[in-house]
């Protein structure tokens, strides 16, 4: 993969994962095409990657794929949309837009659809960081008082990464772990299409997890970075009607102060 861009600066490309079901969500269309706040919750993820200026950004569709792609009809130039066969997990959904991104190196964000929250200036700090530090890995991570259902982020004694726990494996210690990861990450991108084609699957659920890459470019002596202090209100994600309208709350805030968008 070639890393740079002609004028010799690392190029960045954005995976956005918008495969699930939404099983939780009414009706049969795709949760990410679900309005919140006046758009479809996915485009508020695309138009906070846009402006940010990252692209090709790469949309991985799979449940009624043909609704999500409609979303951005006429106005998809910058993307490319990759399919997921079958519902394999977050890293199936990254190896399957491996071949959409052919060519390209430098470093990748990846996304969840269904986190309409993400502001653009989030993803330049992420970004940032992770290239100021050199990591193969940049991981986002909030502290949130209830913590019920998201990836903990566990360290190690000097502080550092150790690994992302999802809430279903976790002790009733770690469950008491108020540091979350919100699915906000950036890689370099030949590692992690290097390291997702080396993941086992989940022994529980049989599914290929990306919280599982971070730990495993760890273990192989790479360098995997936190960037803290990602607001509380900033996490939410959708996954069932009640999350929808507390999301919707805060969007309109926001737009009612039109610089919180970024």
């Amino acid at each position: 993969m070639n890393n740079t861009k002609a004028d010799g600066e690392r190029s960045l490309a954005a995976v956005i994962l918008a495969a699930g079901r939404g099983t939780r969500m009414p009706g049969d269309v795709p949760k990410v095409v679900c309005e919140v706040a006046g758009r479809p919750m996915v485009r508020w993820v695309v138009e906070a990657v846009r402006r940010a200026g990252v692209k090709p950004i790469v949309l991985v569709v799979g449940h009624n794929a043909q609704e999500v792609c409609r979303v951005f009809r006429g106005d998809d130039g910058d993307i490319i949309y990759a399919r997921q066969e079958s519902q394999r997990g977050t890293a199936d959904a990254i190896a399957s837009a491996r071949s959409a991104l052919s060519g390209l190196g430098g470093d990748l964000l990846v996304l969840a659809a269904d986190g309409p929250l993400i502001r653009t200036s989030t993803i330049r700090r992420l970004v940032e960081h992770h290239r100021r530090t050199g990591a193969a890995a940049t991981l986002a991570t909030a502290r949130i008082d209830d913590p019920t259902g998201y990836g903990r982020i566990l360290r190690d004694r000097g502080g550092r990464f150790h690994a992302i726990v999802e809430h279903t494996d976790a002790s009733a210690d770690e469950r008491a772990i108020c540091e979350v990861y919100p699915s906000y990450a950036c890689f370099d991108t030949a590692m992690l299409f290097d390291e997702v084609a080396r993941l086992k699957p989940d022994a529980g659920s049989n599914e290929y997890r990306i919280t599982d890459v971070p730990a495993s470019l760890r273990a192989r002596g790479l360098r995997v970075e936190l960037l803290n202090g990602i607001p509380p209100e900033d996490v939410l994600s959708i996954n069932t009607p009640q999350q929808l309208r507390e999301v919707q709350s805060i969007l309109l805030t926001r737009m009612e102060q039109s610089h919180e968008l970024d």
